[in-house]
This record gives structure tokens, C-alpha cells and sequence, in this order.
């Protein structure tokens, strides 16, 4: 039996005349702040003031449901995944309670979903047939220097034989030859063979490549004396003969300093009828803060996270054939920092806006340009407006998707950095010369804002907060429409929930917005207490929505090929001035590369809205899209599903 519970939206309201009675000559400094808060709530739920700005309701779920939300979805079902991992809570990890969940914001029902591993800080995307493909998470939560107790660290194991890999279980002993210390390896490794070299003129044989195999260790007694502060060169426990000259360990320091998360290689497909986890092939590399983007052709290529070790994944990047289920190393090498913002463009190229979520080198792979896979050729970009704050800034493709420019929205420095950018900045990638400038100023510096591309081509900014993970209480309770044609901002509604690290923003089919996550780094401004979770959903129901009427849309195909069209039925087709293809969110950690909009050309007769999709895979990429018409008020229909294959 399905595990499902119906739920009440939960809502603000102001207390009774009675009590302001009861307590006005007692309390006047507090009946003042009474008044004012509830004189504001009246304000913001008076008709024309929602008609203007908009409006925020919470959403709780039942305790037994509550989950921190790391990682949400739209599924073309109409529903959300919501995933949480082990929810960045080390206890969960230790037990293996791994959460998800799917909701329905219609029906308002809530389903828990068995989870399989720790997808904690994984990668997604749609795929063609409405999967949402899954892959990398925690293998280990991160140890900051102080509570690391046993030296530890990266060991290189060398395989100089050509004629055979050799693998290395779980347990196995490494000790140095110098120092003669001795470290065990936490996971098994295989090592490949080692690859003979020959000269191609001559023919002559140059010597042997080693193959080399990565694996983490760590000293078997706790303490200081166990550190190693130079390179050396370590015998492997068991092996003997031509074994143990061929195979050997090299390691530079092996300390007590800080050790950052693993990943996971692990994949899966979530299939939304089912509403369940299928595994498909693990990834070649491990992965924990991946970006996954879906190219024309319906593979997705995986980027960038740490390994299983804890280190960045060096440049090796892949891709999933959905055909197979199986990955391959894309041809070239090219490191970025995690979950980079990587968007498809009509060429079949990648446009990297330089937004990232943290971790890597802070002058590698961090330059925004446009990369071609297969040649590994990238074009830098100039002109970006505070190069050294774009980590934890957000990315938007501004609709519609044909015009190829982008919007960047705030940021921060590297780490745990309390710096923080006002700026927005603009590219088109059309223009001969294509270069950013600045867009229009935020109020205040803000690192993760949360972005959501509206039907009538507006983009909804949010939230986010001036410092590190909304420390010394500066979540930013603000929000704006970003008019894509004008190119200027509006302040709306306030959102009524701060939203910093680890919340994002997801636009559902009836044309409002959700909003989930927080994650804050302390529960005070002074810092003393530690941050709480936020399990609330928030959802903004845009101005559009408190006009007389909206379209109606119904009828029609339930799949629209490329170059092809399809009718559909609207009372209104007459007053219909745009026709949109949004395609769903994967969002998470400021990074939500899936969603775009695009234009559809369309023509009305009496009560018929033909309706065409361009040509061009790259620009539609296959799978399931929202249809949403907008009439010449600009208010949107009820978007219709429908599938490009």
C-alpha cells in the first residue's frame, strides 16, 4: 500500500482584537510591533497588493514527512521529487537513512520513496522518456582539521607491469621506505596495466608507462607522531617477487589536516510513473557535487565533483548513453570547479557562465567561455563583473532560449569567504563579439540566489544571503521580476522564509513557484548556535495569477516532434501572443541548467492555436516540456505536458 498523507497549506494569520485588548496595557512597545505586523499582513493580502507583487504561503508537511531537502525535481507527472540524502546530517549517514520523497502541490499528497545510497550533493537531469537520471553522491562526510585523529591522505599506487592490472583489497598495508610508517588503504583499487611505449618512426621500445591507481589512507594509530611531511616511496604488505617490484605506493604528506567529502560512482533512474529508484551503471569516476547536462542527442554528459578520495575529479569527464545505461570518458580533458553552470547551446557547443558551488582550485577552470566537447576547444569570454565572486552566483538562460543570452546573478568569493557581489551581468552570445556587461545592481551582495524562468519570459529572483551560508543572519528577504525584454528589475512580494545554502526554486506547471531548502551555517547573528535545516516549501504565486482570467488550453497531441506542429483548443487563441516550451527544473545548490525557454511559432484560427517547434536538437533537447500560451495581458494558461522525442 502506497505511503501517502494529505496535507493543509499552513498559514499566517493575526491574532484576534481580543488579545490586543487583553495585552494593549501591559505591553506597548510590543502592541506597536503587534500592530505593525498585522497591519502588514492585511497590506500584503489585499487584492490590488497581490495583483501588483504577488503572494507568499507556506507549505509544512506533517512531521513523519519533513526531510531536508537538498535536491528537487519537476517531474512530468506534475509531481516534485524532493531528495534529501542523508540531508547533510552526519547521524543519518552513520545509520543509512537516505530520504526522499515525492509531492504533489495539487493534490497536496506526500509519498515517501525507498532510497537506495546516499545521494547527498548528487547530479540530475531529465532525460528523453521523463526519467530523471541520478548520479554521484556522499561515500564520506568531510573531517575538519580538528577532529581528524589519524594521519591520512592520497597514495599513487604504481603498476609497472604491462602484462597484467593488479588489484588491492580494502585493508592493505603501504609502508614507507623512508619513514618507515605504515598506512592502510580504506577501499579496494584496481590498477591498470602499464602501457608500453614504442617509437612511431623506428619502432624502437621505449620503456613502460605505469599504470596508476588512486586510493586514500590512513595511519592505524591516532596521533601526530604518525604524520608524514615529505613524499616517499611505500612497499605494499603481500605482494612478493616480480609483484612487489612492480607494484608500489608513492605518497606525498600524509597528515591530520582536514579531509574533505567523497563521492560515490553509483547511478540510477528515477522513473516517475513508478515513483521509484532503478540502478544503472556506476559512472567511471566517482563524484559528489557533479553538474549533469542533457545534450541534443539525449546523452547527458557529467562533470567535475570529488572523488572517492576527496579530490576533484581531474578533468575526467563523461558520458551517459541512455540506449545502454553505460558511461564513456568524453575524448579530451578539461577540469572545472563543482557543479559548474553549463548550458547547451544551439551548436551543439557549452556556454560555462563561471558560476560554481565551491570546491577546486581557485585559478583553474574557473574563466567563463564556450567549450566545444569534441575538440576541447574553449573560447574565453571577457568582460565578467567580479571575477573573484562567482562562486555560490547563479545562472539564468534568459527566454526565449533562441536568443542565447544569459543572466548572472550575485555571488561570492572562494570558501568560506564573506564576500559578496551586487552585480548582475549580461552575455549574448549572438552578438558578433560576445562579451558580458553589467545588468542591473542588486541591493545587497547575494550568494545563492534562487532564479526561476516565468511563462511570460520574466525571470523570478530571490532570497539568497550577503555572507557565507546566511552567516551573522543576513538571509536576504527580498525578491524581484527581471523583465528579459527591458532588462530591468521590479521589487515584489517578500518571500516570508530566509533561503541561503542548499535551497533552490522550481516553477510548476500551474504557472506559480516553489521554493525549498536552507541551510544555515548558525541559528543566531552572534554565531553561538548552531544553524537549523528548513523543511518548509514555500510557494510564490506570481501577479499574473490575481488577474480576471488566464487562457484555457486543452486537446491536442501528446507529442510534438522538431520541425513539426500540433493544434490545440483555447477559448481565447484570438488574444494568445506567445506561445512557450519550458522545459522542467533539476535544481540544486544554485545550479539548475535544465530549465529554458522557447519560443514556438503559432497561428490562431477561431478557436484552433497551431502551434510549431523548431528544428534544432540543441536548442529542443528531447523529453518531456510544459505548453504554456500567454495572452495579450500576459497572464499564462495552465501548462499542458507534452513529449519531443
Amino acid at each position: 500500500m502506497r505511503d501517502r498523507s494529505r496535507f493543509r497549506r499552513a498559514r499566517r494569520l493575526g491574532a484576534g482584537a481580543v488579545v490586543v485588548a487583553a495585552l494593549a496595557g501591559t505591553n506597548g512597545p510590543w502592541l506597536y510591533r503587534f500592530g505593525s505586523e498585522r497591519y502588514h499582513r492585511y497590506e500584503i493580502n489585499r487584492p490590488e497588493y497581490k495583483a501588483a507583487n504577488g503572494h507568499w504561503e507556506i507549505v509544512e508537511f506533517p512531521k513523519q514527512y519533513r526531510q531536508d531537502t537538498i535536491h528537487a525535481v519537476l517531474l512530468h507527472t506534475g509531481k516534485v521529487l524532493l531528495v534529501a540524502g542523508s540531508g547533510n546530517n552526519q547521524a543519518n549517514f552513520d545509520v543509512k537513512r537516505f530520504d526522499s520523497r515525492v509531492w504533489d502541490p495539487v493534490r497536496g499528497t506526500i509519498r515517501k520513496v525507498p532510497t537506495p545510497n546516499d545521494l547527498f550533493c548528487t547530479g540530475h537531469t531529465q532525460l528523453a522518456d521523463g526519467r530523471i537520471l541520478i548520479a554521484g553522491g556522499t561515500k564520506r562526510y568531510e573531517k575538519l582539521k580538528g577532529d581528524v585523529t589519524k594521519a591520512g591522505g592520497l597514495m599513487i599506487v604504481h603498476n609497472e607491469n604491462p602484462d597484467k592490472p593488479v588489484t588491492l583489497p580494502a585493508g592493505t598495508s603501504f609502508t614507507g621506505r623512508a619513514n618507515g610508517r605504515t598506512f592502510i588503504s580504506k577501499d579496494p583499487v584496481l590498477v591498470p596495466r602499464a602501457k608500453k611505449n614504442f617509437d612511431s618512426r623506428t619502432g624502437r621500445f621505449l620503456g613502460n608507462t605505469p599504470g596508476l591507481g588512486r586510493i586514500y589512507v590512513e595511519a592505524r594509530r591516532s596521533g601526530a607522531k604518525y604524520e608524514t611531511g615529505t613524499q616517499d616511496n611505500y612497499r605494499i604488505r603481500g605482494l612478493t617477487g616480480a609483484d612487489a617490484r612492480n607494484t608500489y605506493g608513492i605518497a606525498q604528506k600524509l597528515a591530520l589536516d582536514k579531509k574533505d567529502f567523497q563521492g560515490i560512482r553509483d547511478a540510477y533512474e528515477f522513473d516517475p510513473v513508478a515513483e521509484k529508484y532503478i540502478k544503472v551503471d556506476p559512472m567511471n569516476e566517482a563524484r559528489w557535487y557533479p553538474t549533469l547536462t542533457t545534450l541534443g542527442d539525449g546523452k547527458v554528459l557529467g562533470v567535475s565533483g570529488l572523488d572517492d578520495i576527496g579530490q576533484l575529479v581531474p578533468g575526467k569527464n563523461e558520458v551517459f548513453d541512455p540506449a545502454t545505461r553505460k558511461w564513456a570518458y568524453t575524448p579530451k580533458v578539461r577540469q572545472f570547479p563543482t557543479y559548474p553552470a553549463l548550458f547547451l547551446l544551439p551548436d551543439g557547443k557549452l556556454f560555462y557562465s563561471g558560476s560554481n558551488a565551491g570546491y577546486g582550485p581557485d585559478d583553474v577552470g574557473r574563466d567563463p567561455g564556450v567549450w566545444d566537447v569534441e575538440s576541447n576547444r574553449f573560447t574565453r569570454l571577457p568582460g565578467l563583473g567580479d571575477p573573484d565572486r562567482m562562486e555560490t552566483s547563479g545562472t539564468v538562460m534568459l527566454p526565449p532560449a533562441q536568443d542565447q543570452r544569459f543572466l548572472v546573478i550575485g555571488g561570492g568569493g572562494v570558501g568560506e569567504s564573506s564576500l559578496s557581489s551586487r552585480r548582475t551581468r549580461l552575455i549574448d552570445l549572438k552578438a558578433a563579439d560576445p562579451r558580458f556587461t553589467d545588468g542591473p545592481s542588486l541591493e545587497k551582495g547575494t550568494r545563492y540566489p534562487q532564479s526561476s524562468i516565468l511563462p511570460d519570459d520574466s525571470v523570478l529572483v530571490s532570497g539568497g544571503s550577503e555572507d557565507y551560508r546566511g552567516r551573522g543572519g543576513s538571509d536576504i528577504l527580498q525578491a524581484r521580476l527581471y523583465d528579459s525584454v527591458a532588462g530591468t528589475f521590479r521589487r515584489v512580494a517578500d518571500p516570508l522564509v530566509g533561503r541561503d545554502y542548499h535551497a533552490g526554486s522550481i516553477l510548476l506547471p500551474d504557472g506559480r513557484v516553489m521554493f525549498f531548502g536552507s541551510d544555515p551555517l548558525y541559528g543566531d547573528k552572534a554565531g553561538t548556535r548552531p544553524g537549523r535545516f528548513e523543511q518548509r516549501i514555500e510557494i510564490y504565486t506570481p501577479p499574473y495569477l490575481y488577474r480576471d482570467a488566464r487562457p484555457s488550453l486543452s486537446g491536442g497531441p501528446r507529442t510534438l516532434t522538431r520541425g513539426g506542429s500540433g493544434t490545440f483548443v483555447s477559448r481565447h487563441a484570438s488574444a494568445i501572443r506567445k506561445v512557450r516550451l519550458i522545459r522542467p527544473s533539476a535544481s540544486t545548490h544554485v545550479t539548475d541548467v535544465d530549465q529554458r525557454s522557447i519560443a514556438l511559432g503559432f497561428r490562431a484560427s477561431g478557436d484552433r492555436l497551431t502551434v510549431t517547434v523548431p528544428e534544432n536538437r540543441n536548442l529542443v533537447q528531447p523529453g518531456w516540456y510544459m505548453l504554456f500560451v500567454d495572452d495579450d495581458q500576459g497572464t499564462p494558461s495552465k501548462a499542458k505536458w507534452v513529449k519531443v522525442p
